[in-house]
């Protein structure tokens, strides 16, 4: 076991410098996979920009039916042309999704409990590797709990769809969790997106903190940004563009869509920062203008 007396603290980012493994493929990290990973990651980061806007509405699974969610089938379609990744679970997506569409896929495969229960950590692998193929899926989604009292559960579940993603060259996308007992500052992100990368993660999904920039350059695979809960639309767009600026691979806009006054509108704003390279001030001035066309 690793003696942790007497660990320096890091310090040494580089900030300076960019990413030195990425040969010539546009995903950070991913250089060194197989064709068939690659080829997935390329669904989900545009191959021009190499970042992606990914969009959730997994929410259903422990929440049940989510304000702006209430019908899937007529919400989701419109949305779909502003976004790279759906990022659901298998019912939403087989029930209310059109098959023809060519969006990328992050199916969530992971479940627990709902919200009835304040104790969310506690999570099981709820869909095999068989069912995300049939599914065409891009990425399996694992919620991760690091720090939490279901931490080495949810560890040994992302391991276990780790293994499964690799037999089958499916990427994994690392889920972050932040309960409310976790601190939610640079010092946990370093440590949690690490430990999710290290245990073979090619995608994470975390959370924007202060000194933002040296979680992004310790981490060796690209780390997408929840937005986490509803903001002002001007307020979602300013954050969608400082994790664009620190270095994000890109963001997964969920309840800042789809609560939105302006869902389409807003996932307009939002892909123009993300691939057209506008701040946040120039994508609000088009989220307005077109608001009120």
């Amino acid at each position: 076991m690793a003696d942790k007396d007497g660990l320096k603290v890091a310090k040494d980012y580089h900030l300076d410098k960019a990413f030195a493994n990425m040969g010539s493929f546009h995903v950070k990290g991913a250089d060194s996979l197989d064709w068939g990973m690659k080829k997935h990651l390329s669904r989900i980061f545009n191959p021009k920009t190499g970042k992606t806007v990914m969009f959730a509405f997994d929410h259903g699974y422990f929440m049940g039916s989510t304000a702006g969610l209430e019908r899937l089938d007529l919400v989701i379609p419109p949305l779909m042309p502003y976004v790279d990744v759906l990022m659901a679970t298998r019912g939403a997506l087989r029930s209310c999704v059109p098959a023809n569409n060519d969006r990328g896929i992050a199916l969530r495969v992971t479940s627990g409990s709902s919200m009835l229960n304040d104790d969310l950590s506690h999570e099981v692998v709820a869909v095999d590797i068989e069912d995300a193929i049939r599914m065409n899926a891009d990425c399996m989604a694992v919620q991760t709990f690091i720090g939490a009292d279901g931490q080495l559960s949810s560890i040994d579940n992302l391991s276990k769809v780790i293994n499964a993603g690799f037999r089958y060259s499916i990427p994994t996308l690392g889920v972050v969790a932040v309960g409310k007992e976790m601190e939610r500052t640079d010092r946990f992100f370093k440590l949690a997106t690490r430990i999710l990368a290290e245990m073979g993660c090619q995608i994470v999904k975390t959370y924007y903190c202060d000194n933002f920039e040296e979680v992004v350059a310790a981490c060796p695979v690209p780390l997408v940004i929840a937005g986490g809960k509803k903001l002002p639309e001007k307020e979602a767009l300013t954050l969608a563009y400082q994790v664009i600026k620190g270095g994000a691979a890109g963001v997964d806009m969920g309840r800042n869509i789809f609560q939105s006054t302006h869902p389409v509108e807003m996932a307009q704003a939002v892909r123009k920062i993300v691939h057209e390279g506008l701040t946040d001030k120039e994508a609000f001035d088009f989220f307005e203008d077109a608001s009120h066309k």
